[in-house]
């Protein structure tokens, strides 16, 4: 395999024809309820995009984002975008990052230093990683798939033979959201080759085994289980979609940069620690940046298929199942959190924790706190 260095380049007409698609918008009424109870905000929205308009520097963003080191990789016929981050450090130790929608990857460029350079952190140099972040197939400047099937067992896969192509025989893996249900993939088809798994997401149709033979659910796990479809009752309405006609949406949000603006920033504000105000959490700048990657490599479509591919394909426990590699868990309060004993049921639990503050993007949000709850699940494992 040939790992190449990548860097961004969004071509002059690309800028020019989304300042035209801003200026011409057709907005729709305001909604008669508002202040986001029936989706995004049509002030925040029109404040938002006449920012992208007037305000933002792409240039400036491409300029900071390509300070990272990143590399494409052919993996099963894909280019694949990573970033690949060497450590600073006696001995650092490799460990894969996934991340998950709407991310691209490049959401995790805050807690890349914190775990490949601890000590310009005050944190113990002897905790340093190589750190290895690949964008999800179809995701910002990975290829979108041309065949069906690319779903979370399928880039399990993937993202295990990038690591060995990168020389990593032995590593650990973090994630949240679809990284976390990748995770679980890697954890469970190549246990031999992960020390380890630190998720600070569980996905939310992770079912352990339940039923005969099986412990019957504590009143922490019935309270769970009703918080969660409580949630997608509530929330859940964008997961239906992209589970089930992810094409048709794709249509309107590939054309309209307000529109996707519209689609993804409804998601910061809800998932964030935010309080209702996302930009006491995220910048427009930064909120933009990642709006911008979606629009530049129009791969909304192609992100939210995988939704679709994992409905098809998802991961499903037999009873007496165990999943080998230790696992280490770190919930944010502003999402449901498991019980221990719900992952322990399949997993090896050795480390669970809570952290006061943050929400669904903790690399985003939290990542101070998220980068030493990582280092103290894998120092015992390197």
């Amino acid at each position: 395999m040939h790992v190449t260095p990548f860097r961004i380049a969004i071509a002059q007409d690309q800028l020019d024809d989304l300042q035209r698609r801003l200026r011409t918008t057709r907005w729709p009424d305001p909604s008669p309820v508002g202040d986001w109870q029936d989706g995004t905000d049509l002030a925040f929205l029109q404040r938002l995009t006449e920012h992208w308009r007037t305000g933002f520097d792409w240039r400036a963003a491409e300029a900071e984002l390509n300070q990272l080191p990143q590399f494409t990789a052919r993996l099963d016929g894909l280019r694949t975008h990573l970033i690949h981050q060497r450590g600073t450090g006696p001995r650092p130790f490799p460990l894969l990052i996934g991340h998950g929608w709407p991310g691209t990857g490049f959401d995790l460029r805050r807690i890349i230093p914190l775990l490949t350079d601890p000590a310009g952190h005050g944190a113990d140099p002897a905790d340093a990683f190589d750190v290895v972040a690949p964008s999800l197939p179809g995701y910002g400047f990975s290829a979108p798939p041309v065949r069906p099937g690319t779903g979370p067992e399928r880039v399990a896969d993937m993202w295990t033979q990038l690591m060995t192509a990168l020389g990593y025989d032995r590593f650990g893996v973090q994630a949240g959201d679809w990284g976390a249900a990748v995770a679980m993939w890697i954890a469970g088809r190549a246990p031999d080759r992960l020390a380890g798994m630190h998720l600070n997401f569980v996905p939310g149709f992770y079912q352990p085994p339940l039923g005969d033979g099986e412990p019957p659910l504590s009143p922490e796990e019935r309270e769970f289980a009703a918080t969660m479809a409580r949630w997608f009752d509530a929330e859940g309405g964008y997961h239906r979609l992209h589970s089930t006609k992810p094409q048709t949406a794709a249509y309107g949000l590939t054309d309209s940069p307000s529109g996707l603006a519209a689609w993804m920033v409804e998601k910061l504000r809800a998932w964030s620690d935010s309080h209702g105000d996302v930009t006491s959490v995220f910048t427009l700048d930064e909120i933009l940046t990642n709006v911008s990657i979606y629009w530049f490599t129009a791969t909304i479509g192609s992100s939210m298929r995988f939704y679709y591919e994992n409905r098809l394909r998802p991961n499903r426990y037999a009873s007496g199942q165990r999943v080998a590699p230790p696992l280490g868990f770190v919930g944010f309060p502003r999402e449901p959190v498991p019980p221990r004993s719900w992952l322990e049921r399949v997993f090896t639990v050795t480390r669970y924790q809570t952290i006061e503050r943050g929400s669904h993007f903790g690399a985003w949000e939290a990542p101070e706190l998220l980068a030493a709850d990582i280092r103290a699940f894998f120092r015992p494992l390197r």
